[in-house]
């Protein structure tokens, strides 16, 4: 099997990468204090030698006191922390690589005397958890203005100390996707109602980060249908709603999109063999980023002992049809990349009987 698509480099308007391969954000929970240390840049260093074409680091949390949950989470705002994070980018570019550091506020999934904050309630834009139930009161437009602005400065400080791009985190149930999902926004202002509605504060977050670091600078936006509460969630039911949500956030800055799906090989819509990916790079015209379980065979979420069997090639045949087809531009990877550093470079020089197969053992370490 041919690997050569994998291999190809990408160019859009404002991004020029190596190859299609892309780190998937990952929470790895190894900075103490919220700032990261050493060895998260040997980390992603060893990613970026291994042979990642861009590097989107796990979840970082912007300027707000809720907007991460835990001590050891990294965050996007203070000296030390911004400092900490210069020193990922240096070590990165080191070995020729490109990164992005994901924008992150987690919103009502958050739990009550989650650190680093503990006293710190949960907010949400109607004030409703992922079971929409009602947790906490919605978020004043005063409040909502400042949260936008917590983005902008993340992006701005971004661009500051060396980063390639940025990717905003509007995916899986977290802040940005509660204002999407119409379970957790029921909100009766301009930032709720239908599904246009319900996009004003992801439109107006693209905005602002566009405007604080001009029009060359590339902006990734992540979103998904499925939350971490509920994997049969949908924001969009046919491809025109996808277009009525997509496509204002690319009038206003979007560059490239993150299409989360589970499996990525997983038809979106009746009708049609494209996934999300697919669909989005259809209706937007933008350059789209696939990702879902590759080099993974077994399904493994969190709380199952289910086995992962060997292969680290796993649907790795299906992913080069869909990029030989030009359904999608980059194809993220995650647990493969925890596991092996190297995955890229084994791939690219047929040494997969040479790759780590990834366990959950993995995710105590950082390696």
């Amino acid at each position: 099997m041919s690997t050569e698509s994998l291999f190809q480099p990408f160019h859009s308007e404002k991004l020029s990468l190596s190859n299609r391969i892309v780190m998937a954000p990952m929470t790895r929970g190894f900075s103490p204090g919220n700032v990261p240390g050493e060895d998260v840049a040997e980390y992603y260093r060893r990613r970026a030698a291994g042979g990642v074409g861009l590097i989107v680091t796990e979840g970082t949390g912007i300027n707000h006191p809720s907007s991460i949950s835990g001590a050891s989470i990294p965050v996007f705002h203070g000296e030390e922390a911004l400092a900490g994070w210069q020193k990922v980018v240096e070590a990165v570019h080191a070995e020729g690589g490109k990164i992005a550091p994901q924008l992150w506020h987690v919103g009502m999934a958050r739990k009550p005397g989650d650190e680093p904050n503990p006293d710190v309630a949960a907010v949400g834009p109607s004030g409703l958890d992922l079971q929409g139930v009602e947790k906490g009161v919605p978020l004043s437009e005063v409040e909502i203005d400042d949260l936008i602005q917590a983005y902008a400065q993340a992006a701005s400080d971004a661009k500051k100390i060396g980063f390639d791009a940025i990717e905003l985190h509007g995916a899986h149930g977290y802040l940005i996707d509660q204002f999407l999902w119409e379970r957790t926004n029921r909100r009766t202002d301009r930032f709720g109602g239908d599904l246009l509605g319900r996009a004003t504060f992801a439109i107006e977050v693209v905005k602002a980060c566009r405007a604080a670091v001009g029009e060359e600078f590339p902006i990734i936006f992540r979103f998904s249908q499925w939350k971490m509460s509920d994997y049969t969630a949908k924001l969009a039911e046919t491809p025109e709603q996808l277009k009525e949500l997509l496509q204002p956030l690319a009038d206003v800055g979007v560059d490239i999109f993150h299409a989360s799906t589970r499996r990525f090989w997983l038809p979106e819509f009746e009708g049609s063999d494209l996934n999300l990916a697919g669909w989005t790079q259809k209706l937007t015209g933008k350059p789209a980023i696939s990702v879902g379980s590759v080099g993974l065979k077994a399904e493994f979420t969190p709380g199952q002992n289910q086995p992962v069997e060997d292969d680290p090639t796993a649907h790795l045949d299906e992913l080069i049809t869909h990029l030989d087809k030009g359904e999608f531009d980059l194809i993220a990877i995650g647990r493969a990349l925890i596991s092996d550093a190297e995955w890229p470079n084994k791939i690219r020089d047929q040494r997969s009987t040479d790759i780590q197969i990834y366990s959950k053992e993995a995710l105590h370490s950082l390696v």
